[in-house]
């Protein structure tokens, strides 16, 4: 599992990859969290909430962008990340732990986009890449 920062015009975008479904979308939700800051400090609590959608894509906006929501709801970074992914159930429960705002130089990440969205499976699992809208 695992993720990595690409510079995209005047946005960000995430590529990673995962053994699993669910790893991988842990890893996309990780390069989030990086792109809000450089370090996240300890503490904060943990929050859960549930997303489905039509198609493996469909999930991965869904997810991010409910992410996105939670941030801007809790006023809260949301970090270590946790999702669970039920096979061919375009359904996830998630967590992350949700570290207040104000403990956080963040940078704003406004939006998921779907321009340039690819979700593959590949011989070691998936690999997932995505533009944020800054």
């Amino acid at each position: 599992m695992s993720f990595e920062l690409r510079e995209h015009t005047a946005d960000i975008a995430v590529e990673a990859t995962g053994e699993t479904l669910s790893e991988t979308f842990e890893s996309v939700a990780a390069g989030l969290t990086a792109a809000h800051c450089d370090s996240i400090p300890s503490g904060g609590k943990r929050f859960a909430f549930v997303v489905e959608a039509e198609s493996p894509e469909a999930l991965l906006f869904d997810y991010l962008g409910e992410l996105i929501y939670q941030r801007d709801v809790r006023n809260v970074l949301p970090a270590d990340h946790q999702v669970s992914i039920e096979p061919d159930e375009w359904r996830l429960e998630a967590s992350a732990r949700g570290v207040p705002l104000g403990s956080v130089p963040a940078r704003e990440i406004k939006a998921v986009t779907y321009s340039e969205m690819n979700l593959d499976r590949t011989d070691a699992g998936w690999k997932a890449y995505v533009v944020f809208d800054v």
